[in-house]
């Protein structure tokens, strides 16, 4: 019975990535919107290449993969900023816990993008009008997953989502669902994930969908040995307005104080290389805090930076 249950949730996520490809003859690059919910918020991934839909055992599993908030033991709080090009800030807090009363693990979220004041522009005063207009996205996010199986797990989280530009603004909701299935074998985990998935939002009588993406990861322990272990991981995205791409990336762990990542995002329109540093302290037999830095190479568009803190209780 369970198998039968795990094979259809498999078919349901594959549905829309297959009706997509089957029905986009081209790239939609910027013709869809809510572009921020697709930069990554985690320093640990985006170190690894933002190969992290089968990783995910941390609080940022709320944005990649919820099915591994089970994984998070304790309550784990984060705390992320990225530093984007065109000085714009994205800032993504949140946490997992767990309830004696329901089973199963939650979250909760809070995203946001924003930028400095604009100057006012126009035809006919193309050097500025003196007067100034904001522009920002945030999101609200509640989350929930549980174990099916000892090795079967799913995840659903639910998303409000406002997004401005100086007088005029609009509100909706988008879903994430995520799947983790652990192999057994050599620490093997796949996880799939759709992200971003609702309706279209109305911006100033112009229409447009929000950035679904679909994405399939594998992972496992390619070396562990004492107190030195290597993460590796991969997956596939099939984004709704853009093509096909890859992500790959591997974490060195030393006796789970340090690590060193590093990782690759192929056929990207701008990110290539990434890579990373964390580190881990014992604050007590219960709690720990950890601090990790990413840098990401955006080509012409410069560097990407993401700071992260985490705290577990």
């Amino acid at each position: 019975m369970l198998r039968k249950v795990f094979l259809g949730l498999v078919a349901v996520m594959l549905l829309p990535g297959i009706a997509a490809g089957g029905t986009k003859p081209f790239e939609k690059v910027g013709t869809y919107s809510a572009q921020f919910l697709k930069v990554g918020v985690s320093a640990r991934a985006a170190g690894m290449g933002s190969a992290f839909t089968a990783v995910a055992n941390d609080a940022t599993a709320i944005y990649w993969n919820p099915a591994g908030m089970v994984e998070t033991q304790r309550t784990e709080v984060t705390l992320n900023t990225v530093v984007w090009p065109a000085d714009i800030d994205v800032y993504f807090a949140g946490a997992t816990f767990n309830t004696p009363y329901i089973p199963g693990t939650f979250g909760i979220s809070a995203r946001a993008q924003t930028m400095d004041p604009q100057l006012e522009r126009t035809i006919y005063m193309p050097e500025g009008t003196n007067r100034y207009f904001d522009a920002g996205d945030m999101s609200f996010g509640l989350s929930y997953a549980t174990w099916f199986t000892d090795r079967f797990s799913a995840g659903v989280t639910a998303h409000f989502i406002h997004m401005g530009l100086a007088d005029k603004s609009v509100e909706t909701m988008a879903f994430d669902f995520g799947l983790l299935y652990r192999i057994g074998i050599q620490g093997m985990k796949l996880g799939m994930m759709i992200q971003s998935l609702g309706s279209e939002v109305n911006f100033d009588d112009r229409s447009s969908k929000l950035p679904t993406l679909f994405k399939v990861g594998l992972s496992l322990d390619a070396y562990r040995r004492g107190a030195h272990a290597v993460l590796a991981a991969g997956e596939f995205s099939h984004p709704s307005d853009n093509k096909e791409r890859m992500n790959v990336g591997l974490e060195y762990e030393f006796n789970r104080f340090f690590f060193l990542r590093s990782g690759y995002n192929i056929d990207y329109d701008s990110q290539g290389l990434a890579w990373g540093v964390g580190f881990r302290v014992d604050t007590s037999q219960t709690s720990d805090l950890g601090f990790d830095y990413a840098w990401e190479d955006l080509g012409y568009l410069g560097q990407a930076h993401r700071v992260t803190l985490n705290f577990s209780y």
